[in-house]
């Protein structure tokens, strides 16, 4: 059996490099972390430069919606990789949320929000009666 291969030439993959600089779509998703606890789960995401009143959190049942937009200047850049424009992540977990006490704060850039699991989701524990 033979295998060709075959490299791009250097020229190629600087234009497309070129090319993926150009503006994109403003719609993206917000990559984040969830650790689940015995009675919560948390959440945390980069979120630089953003404040506390440019996001909008929502919770119904057992789904969760972070919204958001990065502020864009004008300014024309030579390389832009910042973050820039709307933002959505909607995540469905595994089992209902108390919305009620949802925590949420950032800090550093960093969103954190605990959101602790519905009674009816949490774990009962049923102690046996030793006669």
């Amino acid at each position: 059996m033979t295998f060709y291969l075959s490299t791009y030439p250097r020229h190629l993959t600087r234009r497309w490099d070129m090319r993926s600089s150009e503006p994109q779509a403003t719609a993206h998703s917000l990559p984040v972390d969830v650790r689940e606890e015995d009675d919560a789960y948390v959440l945390s995401a980069f979120v630089p430069g953003l404040t506390a009143e440019d996001l909008n959190i929502q919770i119904l049942d057992d789904t969760l919606s972070i919204e958001g937009e990065y502020k864009q200047d004008e300014a024309e850049y030579v390389l832009s990789e910042l973050p820039g424009g709307a933002f959505r992540r909607t995540l469905r977990l595994a089992s209902e949320l108390d919305a009620d006490k949802a925590e949420a704060k950032i800090e550093n850039g960093v969103l954190t929000l605990r959101l602790p699991k519905a009674e009816s989701a949490r774990p009962k524990v049923i102690k046996v009666a030793v006669n």
